[in-house]
């Protein structure tokens, strides 16, 4: 497919972090772009004040006409049910309709393309390296999972000849890019609905490294099954950051590169995983030929993304963190985070378990992570595409959660069992719809202050 022959770009589920990115790039490179979505949301809101007509009814009559004839582009996200009318009718009269990461394959196969993959930190690792690329004036669009703070979009740049994206493993949607330089930040099990073992997880993974053919393109942690360039944090490697200290709150630390020492670098994002995540974008960066002195202006600019490991309150006496970990291995850098940065203040997590199949498949290590947090209220279980699993509620995995002040608690009380809590550090954590209560409990917890 020509994407230079498209003239009008429809989407379906427009309002999906990774759809709304595509939607972005498709309106800057001068394409109609209309959509979708079954809700208002911020992003959505968004995109219409850019010139996107969006609409919220599953309604054929309602898709503009002008995307009703050929050289129209439908983009749907895995997320549709089969029965979407919009979808069938597109289907049925014979439109060209790919999934989202189709789509990336065919953009990123006319581009150089970095890839990101890896089950955690792909979107902190992409929204740097974008940002790095991008400040040192490489012509480069980089599709982000996520909010940048520094731009306020889940796009940065709007170049034609570089791209970075991120490799999601989700429905093996990382097999259709293609990849110049990649990088693998971590291969645990998760999606173990879509993969079912955790070796057919690794098996995906190998098979996304074996796109990049010059293993020296390739960046990967040293704990990975794979052949790569190795990158780590205090530990021997091919790059290393080591004579880590913090200052002023943010990270300063040296880095082993195959070309020497480089030194005093200062990155604001706290925990050893952001940290990880920061080492891959230098790597990736660096070999791809960004002067150094551009890498360190950048990566001491750069601000984060919105739901990792986002400040929203930071006072002496209350300091309120939200983040989108919904994985074991996740809580657990948001607690080695939030413990380097104030190990003697009591701290109180907030977690919305995401899945019901994730509850289920990695219950003992959801308790082993909670457990270590001084206390925690604990939501109902987060839906999202699924059904219900009999036996597997939150009740379930609270049991199973070895912490003396733990409590389930109902989304509507949310807001009060945090404020009857003395603790000084508050974490909210989930990939659910507590991302939307956010604002809220920084409101409440304001007039406390």
């Amino acid at each position: 497919m020509n994407l230079n022959q498209i003239h009008n770009v429809y989407f379906i589920g427009i309002g999906g972090i990774g759809m709304s990115n595509l939607a972005r790039y498709f309106k800057n490179i001068g394409k109609q772009v209309a959509g979708y979505d079954k809700t208002p949301t911020a992003l959505t809101k968004e995109l219409e004040q850019s010139g996107i007509a969006i609409h919220f009814e599953d309604n054929v009559a309602l898709i503009p006409k002008d995307f009703k004839v050929e050289n129209t582009l439908v983009i749907i996200t895995p997320a549709v049910p089969k029965l979407h009318s919009e979808w069938n009718y597109f289907l049925d009269n014979a439109f060209e309709v790919k999934k989202r990461a189709e789509v990336l394959g065919i953009i990123t196969k006319d581009t150089f393309c970095f890839a990101v993959a890896g089950t955690h930190g792909k979107t902190t690792t992409s929204s740097i390296l974008g940002h790095i690329l991008y400040e040192s004036g490489a012509d480069v669009t980089a599709f982000i999972g996520g909010i940048v703070e520094n731009y306020n979009s889940n796009l940065i740049g709007s170049g034609k000849t570089i791209t970075v994206v991120e490799a999601d493993e989700f429905d093996r949607s990382f097999l259709h890019l293609h990849p110049n330089i990649a990088c693998i930040t971590s291969m645990d099990a998760d999606h173990l609905d879509i993969y079912g073992t955790s070796d057919a997880i690794e098996e995906s993974f190998i098979e996304f490294a074996d796109k990049i053919q010059d293993k020296s393109k390739l960046f990967i942690t040293t704990d990975l099954p794979l052949k790569g360039v190795t990158v780590a944090v205090d530990e021997d490697s091919v790059y290393t950051a080591f004579n880590v200290r913090i200052d002023n709150g943010s990270y300063v630390f040296d880095i082993k590169t195959p070309k020497g020492i480089l030194k005093d670098f200062r990155f604001g994002l706290p925990g050893r995983h952001n940290l990880m995540n920061a080492l891959m974008a230098i790597a990736m960066a660096e070999i791809f030929g960004t002067p150094t002195d551009a890498i360190a202006t950048a990566l001491a600019s750069f601000k984060g993304v919105k739901r990792r490991f986002s400040y929203q309150i930071k006072s002496d006496n209350l300091v309120y963190i939200d983040d989108y970990a919904h994985h074991p291995t996740e809580i657990d850098a948001v607690h080695q985070a939030v413990r380097e940065l104030y190990p003697t203040k009591k701290v109180l997590a907030i977690f919305q378990p995401h899945l019901f199949s994730r509850t289920k498949d990695f219950a003992d290590d959801f308790a082993a992570s909670l457990s270590k947090f001084d206390e925690l209220l604990l939501m109902e279980i987060y839906p999202a595409r699924e059904l219900p699993i009999e036996g597997i509620n939150s009740s379930w995995l609270l049991n199973k959660i070895d912490n003396q002040h733990k409590k389930l608690v109902l989304k509507e009380n949310i807001i009060a069992n945090i404020l009857e809590s003395d603790a000084q550090v508050i974490v909210t954590i989930g990939a659910g719809d507590i991302g939307e209560m956010v604002v809220s409990i920084k409101e409440a917890l304001n007039e406390t202050i």
